[in-house]
């Protein structure tokens, strides 16, 4: 692997209700990565747990963990061990009564290089988040690594240009999204191709429009909503890594999944000077999106 290159691996990943079979799931899955060479791995969004905001209940609050904390500490000794940065998303503590969805990044020393708490926080049926976590406010600020500077947002915040380029104005190297989104069980086929599409498609769009690489992992598995007042989520996995222009690199399918690929690092420069979107913005009459709507 030339110094220009970053091997980057996903870990997709089923849940159950049982939080220590998860983690010692992950474990594997993020040893298996460094095997196949990873010198990055990314975790899919809330992966020790089952999706717990597909109802709102209290009682689902004792699944969060401060930060620092026995995740971070467990990952923070493999980190080191395996010479590896661990970008993980785990439902954190912040106080009694104050929880965020919060991604924590590992460096290949075993220190918190950094943390990122989402930002666009949903609240929809089967996604009843707003419940349970409070809005970022650490901003939109790449992670310095030993593998370079992160942009790491989370799920819902992939539906938002805004939140892209932020990262890459402030000199993100690469956008990585944990991510928990699937379908209704009831969906008909159509529906579910079109928003697996989307899905895919405004992803690889955040990486043509900023000219950076681009992973987005996300778990799989049906998972059961517990309360009956739904049939569950069907996580669809799909994850995958792009390339500065969109490209398709990497890809899974529905089922559990470990792939690693080899990004090349250095494009971004040779992207932006043939596509300078940077260059072309016209920032004195972008005034109006800081509106939330021009009437």
């Amino acid at each position: 692997m030339s110094k220009d290159a970053l091997k980057i691996a996903i870990v997709q990943h089923s849940c159950t209700d049982n939080v220590e079979a998860n983690f010692e799931q992950i474990i594997t899955g993020i040893e298996k990565a460094a095997t196949q060479g990873a010198k990055l791995v990314v975790l899919p969004e809330l992966h020790n747990t089952l999706y717990f905001c597909q109802t709102e209940n209290t009682h689902h609050f004792d699944l969060a963990e401060t930060i620092p904390g026995p995740s971070t500490n467990e990952l923070s000794t493999l980190a080191k061990d395996l010479e590896i940065v661990i970008v993980s998303s785990l439902f954190e503590k912040r106080a009694a009564g104050l929880y965020h969805n919060t991604v924590v990044v590992i460096d290949s020393d075993g220190e918190i290089s950094g943390k990122y708490r989402k930002m666009h926080i949903p609240d929809d049926p089967g996604f009843y988040e707003k419940f349970y976590f409070t809005p970022g406010d650490l901003g939109f600020e790449p992670i310095q690594t030993s593998v370079g500077k992160l942009g790491v947002l989370i799920c819902w915040d992939q539906w938002f240009p805004e939140a892209a380029r932020l990262m890459a104005l402030a000199g993100a190297e690469l956008l990585i999204y944990p991510t928990a989104i699937g379908w209704e069980p009831d969906d008909d086929k159509a529906e579910k191709d079109r928003q697996l599409d989307a899905w895919v498609t405004v992803q690889r769009s955040h990486a043509i429009a900023n000219g950076l690489p681009l992973v987005s992992a996300n778990r799989c598995g049906l998972e059961e909503d517990f309360s009956a007042q739904t049939k569950g989520i069907k996580f669809w996995g799909n994850s995958f890594i792009c390339g500065a222009q969109g490209e398709i690199l990497a890809e899974s399918k529905q089922q559990p999944a470990i792939f690693t690929i080899e990004v090349n690092m250095t494009r971004t420069e040779s992207v932006r000077r043939n596509w300078p979107f940077l260059r072309d913005r016209r920032t004195d009459a972008y005034y109006d999106l800081i509106r939330k709507y021009i009437d």
